[in-house]
């Protein structure tokens, strides 16, 4: 089967696309920007990728005509701006004019669970973008979720932030809304499943967990499985507003999005019954269950994908290469040099760096900035890193965005998504000689941008110097 598949750098497709690949399905993935997907992470001659932006129906025209299955896993809930809405109808219109004009026979949505009398922005633009979907040309399959859980998801990070940095919490009342979570795992066998399954063509279903739990329920016992003791206390006084900078402050979320988050959970999502489940032979997870086995992935270093990683920010609006090739005109550099006495150690201290193992030199000061960034409204310092070790192209690190990450060229890059007067680089290369360059780039904007640096400049000194000697002599393992 060749099949197409979109959202391809979000939490979702991610997790798809090795299991459809497993399955000797050829795949052609659609991608804004090349560069931001990993080829490499995928052994297999039967995967293609596309550069097209579903914003610009012009750029689709790449799309083969021979594709027989689609995945539209496309969303802007994300997006700073107010507008994702219009931005959904876009994407999904041109998809649909696009499919009309191949042979494809099946298109599965994945949506959210639209069953209340009133819904949120949010979940009013999914359903439209269900109903723009339907074509007489081919058959919609729609599969509707509500709080996905698993290593990554963004619901898994929320109530992990909140559970384990809140020992009391006063709360919001729309933590006694219910919802019914489902497992990662869950949803991935479900969108897997259904491809090709004629009795599930043209119809739209429910799926969730065997659980329906309040949010305040799904927090305590997210507590109860981590030997955590927690008392919530919910009061009706915190409007959505307030409630939005408290998801932003507390944990990793962005503002926009925890504005979105906190306009559908006061919404229920329930699912209406059906027997999707029996007909495709799933066994449904618990949420305990669910919770365990996101942990277990957390444990042995295995997220597969973190909802951190998909390209939110607006930075990137012009593209993703844009930002790959570092600028030399109009300036600030700090450049370092230090011989290796172990280059490999080296190489794995610096794909090691941020998160929870830190910036090795003068943590509380990174620690500091990326307070001051999520004060100005940035995204701070909370979204660490998926792995431990490894990291890739269009991964989220702290308040950097992995450009390049060539552990053959001994090359990694990081953009800088914190609030800035210009923009940031960061870089560290090794050349032949085992010589590791850290340079540090900087291109202001305006007066501020050249005061700002020269604000810092004694900071960098102490911190860049640091940090590369660090880097050059990691300590010796056995």
């Amino acid at each position: 089967m060749k099949i197409l598949l979109t959202g391809v750098t979000g939490y979702i497709a991610q997790r798809l696309l090795p299991v459809l690949l497993e399955q000797h399905n050829e795949v052609v993935c659609c991608v804004r920007d090349r560069k931001r997907f990993n080829h490499a992470k995928y052994d297999s001659q039967k995967l293609t990728v596309l550069e097209v932006d579903f914003l610009n129906y012009e750029s689709l025209s790449s799309i083969p005509k021979d594709i027989d299955y689609a995945y539209y896993l496309i969303h802007s809930m994300s997006t700073r701006s107010g507008d994702f809405g219009d931005l959904e109808e876009i994407c999904a219109t041109n998809f649909k004019r696009s499919m009309e004009q191949t042979q494809v026979q099946q298109v599965i949505y994945l949506s959210g669970i639209s069953n209340a009398s009133e819904l949120s922005k949010h979940l009013t633009s999914r359903k439209n973008v269900e109903s723009l979907l339907i074509s007489p040309q081919y058959s919609l399959s729609t599969l509707k979720a509500g709080i996905i859980v698993g290593s990554g998801s963004a619901s898994f990070e929320i109530i992990r932030d909140l559970v384990e940095k809140l020992p009391f919490m006063i709360t919001p009342k729309w933590l006694s809304t219910r919802c019914q979570p489902i497992a990662v795992r869950n949803v991935i066998q479900f969108l897997v499943a259904i491809l090709g399954k004629k009795e599930t063509y043209n119809k739209s279903y429910d799926i969730g967990g065997p659980d329906i739990l309040t949010y305040k329920e799904m927090l305590l016992r997210f507590a109860k499985i981590r030997g955590l003791k927690r008392t919530i206390l919910i009061v009706p006084v915190m409007t959505p507003k307030i409630s939005s900078y408290w998801l932003y402050f507390v944990t990793s979320t962005s503002f926009a999005l925890a504005k979105n988050l906190v306009n559908s959970m006061k919404v229920e999502v329930i699912c209406e019954p059906n027997n999707l489940a029996e007909i495709l032979q799933i066994k449904l997870i618990s949420y305990e269950t669910s919770i365990q086995q996101a942990f277990d992935k957390i444990g042995q270093n295995q997220v597969l994908s973190s909802w951190k990683d998909a390209q939110t920010s607006n930075i990137f609006s012009q593209g993703f290469s844009k930002f790959i090739e570092v600028p030399e005109n109009g300036c600030f550099k700090d450049i370092r040099k230090r011989k290796l006495i172990n280059p490999e150690a080296s190489i794995a201290k610096i794909w090691s760096i941020g998160g929870n193992n830190g910036w090795y030199y003068g943590t509380w000061l990174w620690e500091l900035r990326g307070f001051l960034d999520q004060l100005a409204g940035g995204v701070g310092m909370r979204r660490g890193r998926k792995s431990n070790t490894e990291l890739n192209s269009g991964d989220a690190l702290d308040f950097w965005r992995v450009m390049i990450a060539d552990k053959e060229d001994k090359r990694l890059l990081l953009y800088a998504e914190m609030k800035l007067p210009g923009e940031a680089w960061l870089e560290f290369k090794i050349d032949n000689n085992n010589i590791l360059t850290q340079t540090a780039t900087f291109r202001p904007l305006g007066l501020l941008g050249r005061l700002y640096w020269l604000a810092v400049l004694p900071f960098h000194g102490f911190i860049f110097k640091g940090m590369i000697r660090v880097i050059s002599n990691p300590p010796k393992t056995d």
